[in-house]
């Protein structure tokens, strides 16, 4: 897959993701995706979308946000429109589409929003206690992934994350367990909200637990499903992801998501494989 190629305004360690100019949201370097130079990660625009259904559920807490890709999302000016499509005091379903500045839908969205509350549960039905996962180490390691040695500096994979492997790591084929986060404003000086850093980490399934080259093969997500018990605290989530794929061309990708107090949801990425 191939995308048209944006000039990016200049562009520093610390930007944000996106630049706001009116209702138009402009991605900076940092949002660079690792198949093509002119196409944006999934996590960007997912954390972009995240954060506006998140401000359309008000107290509502997000449990379910699905994502369907309905193409490269090129790196140029975005819109996000949102909408309620089943409002309620208890359960709502919220929907949003990123498009171009002409209108064109590049991603489009559907989250389910419920209601919090506190509820007794019997011990059978009580969430099983589980150790705390290990902290982020103390340093991280970076792409760059080997096969995009030639890619330019900045990008999602690069300098828009930052990546600490408990196990595995980006020279590795095969399962991981990585700590992520998102170090930078998601939009001008506005932080991303909780669902917005889990949807920036959780589209790299595919890339941390990558089963195939990135210099030989393409697998491309077409789709991002997470789902959430609560929101993380804190900056930092945990991936435990493992990728699947067929000769048939077809895989998916599943990760756990922690955040440092233990397990908070599950991603699911459907993937599209070709050799290049």
């Amino acid at each position: 897959m191939s995308g048209s190629r944006a000039p990016f305004p200049e562009v520093t360690a610390d930007a944000p993701l996106f630049r706001r100019e009116r209702e138009v949201f402009v991605p900076t370097a940092h949002t660079r995706g690792p198949w093509d130079a002119g196409q944006m990660h999934g996590g960007a625009p997912t954390a972009l979308v995240a954060q506006h259904l998140t401000a359309l559920a008000g107290e509502a807490r997000l449990a379910r946000l699905t994502f369907e890709f309905l193409g490269p999302v090129p790196i140029a000016p975005v819109r996000v429109a949102t909408s309620v499509l089943k409002p309620g005091r208890n359960f709502q379903l919220l929907e949003a589409t990123l498009s171009d500045t002409v209108g064109r839908p590049l991603l489009l969205a559907r989250a389910v929003a419920l209601a919090p509350g506190e509820v007794a549960l019997p011990g059978a039905a009580a969430p099983v206690p589980l150790d705390p996962p290990p902290a982020p180490p103390a340093d991280g390691v970076l792409s760059p992934f080997p096969g995009l040695d030639d890619a330019p500096p900045e990008g999602m994979h690069r300098t828009g994350m930052e990546l600490r492997f408990i196990a595995g790591s980006v020279a590795e084929d095969g399962p991981a367990r990585v700590w992520m986060r998102l170090p930078r404003d998601l939009v001008d000086d506005e932080p991303p909200c909780p669902a917005a850093r889990v949807c920036a980490a959780a589209d790299f399934g595919n890339g941390v637990s990558r089963v195939v080259g990135f210099g030989t093969h393409l697998f491309v997500n077409t789709d991002l499903t997470i789902t959430l018990l609560r929101e993380p605290a804190g900056e930092w989530v945990l991936m435990d992801s493992v990728t699947n794929i067929e000769p048939t061309g077809v895989g998916w990708a599943a990760s756990t998501l922690h955040d440092e107090s233990g397990p908070i949801g599950h991603s699911h990425q459907t993937l599209f494989v070709r050799a290049r």
